[in-house]
């Protein structure tokens, strides 16, 4: 299989509006199989086993058909990156097109934070807003930052990774003076193993993101273990990757918030078109524009940096899981 994969690849890299996650350009790779495109696009500083889940996400999505749709369209949330201009902050906003919720990154600085929220607030008053703050906290400054956040604009919606680990989690909602739901993404995407994990006490809402957890397939098993409201979210996906967080949005019996799956806005360009419209993303199969897989491609030495890389991640963990789930390209 890995000789296939990786005859069919192909990489661009993706200008950013700005900077996200450190970084001013997304590297994505792309797969072709039976079922379709498949996209394997984990971040540049994560190591072969991390990796191995995002490309048995790729296979996932080219060799297995999308299942059953209870919706047509997704209601998405914008995203707002740790952004301090306040122009910046207000043309970004402008571009998520008719969503009425907004998640924030917050927890480098809190005096910037705070003003960053304010500024959105002010911008969209009847908003839900919601934290992302990537477990950048302790127990003592979550509580903290919490309140005077909440003390400058409000009820949040949610939180989400507020502390690193579970028993932080458990702690900080133990200790909470108002309420605040807490979600949870690193701590299952990252966990060894998020079957094993147990979410009581600490986390009111999954954050499932398809790559990261291994494709469709595998989120949807960790959804219905787990019993928890779900939010669909991205990892900064081409519109391939956006298509298959939407298909797995479409397929939950229910879903009671917002998704995470605009983040195409925060790309200067794309490789498909994924229109926003009223708020909403429509599900349906992406493939790539070929005049634009061509304009957006790396560098030879890229696409070979990124075979390697791939050959190194189905050699860590994707092949035994493949062989495992029986899948065949």
């Amino acid at each position: 299989m890995i000789d296939q994969l990786l005859a069919s690849m192909q990489v661009v890299a993706l200008p950013l509006k700005s900077k996200f996650r450190g970084i001013t350009v997304r590297e994505v790779a792309l797969l072709k199989g039976p079922a379709g495109w498949g996209e394997f696009a984990p971040f540049l500083e994560y190591d072969d086993a991390e990796s191995s889940t995002w490309l048995l996400s790729a296979i996932d999505a080219a060799t297995n058909p999308a299942p059953m749709a209870y919706r047509g369209f997704i209601k998405v949330n914008a995203t707002l990156p740790a952004l301090n201009s306040a122009q910046e902050i207000e043309e970004l906003l402008q571009s998520f097109v008719g969503c009425d919720t907004v998640k924030i990154k917050v927890g480098e600085n809190l005096g910037e934070d705070i003003v960053r929220v304010a500024r959105v607030r002010a911008l969209m008053p009847k908003a839900k807003l919601r934290l992302d703050v990537n477990g950048a906290w302790s127990v003592d400054q979550a509580l903290i930052n919490l309140y005077e956040i909440y003390e400058e604009v409000g009820p949040l919606e949610y939180v989400e990774q507020p502390c690193a680990t579970l028993e932080e989690l458990r702690k900080l909602k133990e200790k909470l003076a108002f309420e605040i739901k807490i979600a949870g993404d690193e701590v299952i995407r990252k966990a060894k193993d998020p079957f094993a994990i147990n979410l009581q006490g600490a986390v009111d809402i999954l954050m499932l993101k398809v790559a990261p957890l291994g494709g469709i397939t595998r989120a949807r098993e960790i959804g219905a273990h787990h019993k928890l409201p779900i939010v669909v979210s991205s990892a900064l996906d081409s519109a391939v990757g956006i298509s298959y967080g939407l298909q797995l949005a479409a397929s939950l019996p229910t879903l009671d918030y917002a998704c995470g799956l605009a983040t195409g806005q925060l790309l200067s360009a794309d490789i498909a078109a994924l229109p926003l419209e009223n708020g909403e993303l429509a599900v349906r199969s992406t493939s790539p524009d070929a005049d634009l897989l061509a304009k957006y491609a790396v560098p030879v030495e890229r696409l070979t940096w990124w075979k390697e890389r791939t050959k190194r991640a189905f050699y860590a963990g994707t092949e035994s899981e493949i062989k495992a789930r029986g899948w065949h390209w």
